[in-house]
């Protein structure tokens, strides 16, 4: 039998949140939403850092009407450092209609376990929302964070992240500039606790 501590470590579903000594640009001050978690490495979407591009005008990139007025402001986020000109989706789960099952009502989505959200890698979702149909409740990200085989377990060992089970109002319906202090919150923590100087008279 393996000995507990050798068991691999599985934040699927949690929050990442950046220490304030974290001073790689990508992430300081972020907190990430990871999708996948496992011995090859890890896989997440930064949850509180806009970029100035509304979906509007990132439908309007892609050629696509977007027919959905509710989030035509919606800001789109900088998902992390690795491919910056692709956009990822994170959303609600929407079954198939009629069918019953686990199966994602889009093509090649990677449906995160314990948290139920989607990941579609298709265009699916866009043309979804397109139409005015869709998920009600979606984060549009460019790019994505990724760790390679023990490179996150490496971090979080140099206390360069805090972690956290995810809370989906932390990433749908917090306010942007609330979602660090809010994670933060999950833990019971406020930020000036993890300050540098914490703790120090």
């Amino acid at each position: 039998m393996m000995p507990a501590h050798s068991a691999p470590m599985n934040l699927t579903h949690h929050f990442l949140i950046a220490m304030p000594g974290l001073e790689d640009v990508s992430f300081a001050g972020s907190v990430v939403y990871l999708c996948e978690h496992s011995e090859r490495g890890a896989l997440g979407l930064i949850i509180n850092k806009p970029t100035d591009i509304k979906l509007q005008g990132l439908f309007e990139k892609v050629d696509l009407p977007l027919g959905r007025p509710d989030l035509s402001d919606a800001p789109v986020f900088l998902g992390g450092p690795v491919q910056t000109e692709r956009g990822f989706v994170l959303h609600e789960p929407m079954q198939a209609q009629g069918e019953q099952g686990e199966e994602s009502a889009y093509a090649s989505t990677m449906v995160i376990p314990g948290g139920g959200l989607e990941m579609p890698t298709s265009k699916d979702v866009l043309e979804a929302l397109a139409t005015g149909a869709g998920p009600r409740r979606v984060l549009v990200t460019l790019g994505y964070s990724a760790w390679g085989e023990g490179q996150l377990e490496s971090e979080l060992a140099e206390n360069t992240w805090l972690t956290v089970g995810a809370d989906l109002g932390g990433i749908f319906d917090t306010p942007i500039d609330k979602r660090y202090d809010s994670a933060l919150g999950l833990l019971g923590l406020q930020a000036w606790q993890i300050s540098p100087g914490a703790g120090h008279a």
